[in-house]
C-alpha cells in the first residue's frame, strides 16, 4: 500500500498480508498516525480493496474526502504509480514475499526508508507539458525534498514545521542507510532460503498381473 501526498510528494509504504479489509484499514490507520500533516482527501484506484463501504465509512469518520480514479485512466494515479519503481522495486526487488516474517521486515524497512526519502531525497515536480510539433516540451521546478516542500507550504501550521525540523535534525542519514541495507539483506536471505512448495511424485502405472499377461499373450494381442 502506497500513500503519496500530491502537494509535497511525502510518501509512506506499508505491506499487508492480503487485500482483506482489516489489513488495509490497519495500514491506513498507521500511515495516518505518522503523516506530519492531516490527510484531507484520498483518491484511490478502482481495486476492490478501496472501492467498498468500509473505506468510505473510514473516510467519513475521519472527515476525509474520498474519490477514485477514472476507469481505464492509469495516469490519474501517476503520483503513486511512479513510486512502484522509485520507492519499492529499487529497494526490495521482485521477489515474492508471502510469510508473516517477511511482512514484518518489509514494514520495518518502509518505516525507516520513509525517513530517508522524505527528508533527504529531492524530487522535481512537473510544472507544465506542451507539444511543439513532434516534440513534447516539459518544464520541471527546482528539485526539493518532501520535507522542504512541507516547510514551504503556507497551510502547514508552525507547530508541525517545528516538529519536522526536530525530526530532521535527529536523523543520521549514513547510519540510517546502513540499517536499511542490513534489513534488506536479512529480508533477501529469508526469502531465498525459505522452503518452497513440495512437488508430488508423478503417479506410476500399475503393472499388469500375471493372469492378464498370460491372457494377452494367448489372445495374440
Amino acid at each position: 500500500l502506497t500513500v503519496t501526498d500530491v502537494a509535497t510528494g511525502w510518501t509512506e509504504n506499508r505491506s499487508v498480508p492480503s487485500k482483506a479489509r482489516k489489513w488495509v484499514m490497519a495500514a491506513l490507520d498507521d500511515i495516518t498516525a505518522v503523516m506530519p500533516f492531516p490527510i484531507r482527501g484520498i483518491d484511490s484506484d478502482n481495486g476492490s480493496e478501496f472501492i467498498n463501504f468500509h473505506l468510505l465509512d473510514w473516510c467519513d469518520k475521519h472527515q476525509i474526502t474520498f474519490t477514485r480514479s477514472r476507469v481505464g485512466n492509469k495516469n490519474d494515479g501517476c503520483h503513486v504509480e511512479q513510486k512502484n519503481w522509485a520507492a519499492v522495486r529499487t529497494l526490495i526487488g521482485y521477489h515474492r514475499y508471502d510469510t508473516p516474517a517477511e511482512v514484518l521486515l518489509l514494514n520495518e524497512i518502509w518505516t525507516l526508508q520513509a525517513l530517508l526519502s522524505n527528508f533527504f531525497y529531492p524530487q522535481q515536480k512537473l510544472v507544465y507539458k506542451a507539444r511543439d510539433g513532434a516534440k513534447i516540451v516539459k518544464k520541471h521546478d527546482t528539485a526539493a525534498t518532501p520535507h522542504q516542500r512541507a516547510q514551504a507550504h503556507p497551510n502547514l501550521p508552525t507547530t508541525a514545521k517545528a516538529d519536522l525540523t526536530r525530526a530532521y535534525l535527529d536523523i543520521n542519514p549514513a547510519a540510517l542507510q546502513r540499517h536499511i541495507q542490513a534489513l534488506v539483506n536479512e529480508l533477501l536471505t529469508l526469502t531465498i532460503t525459505k522452503a518452497g512448495p513440495t512437488r508430488k511424485a508423478p503417479p506410476t502405472k500399475a503393472p499388469a498381473n500375471d493372469a492378464t499377461n498370460q491372457l494377452t499373450r494367448a489372445s495374440g494381442i
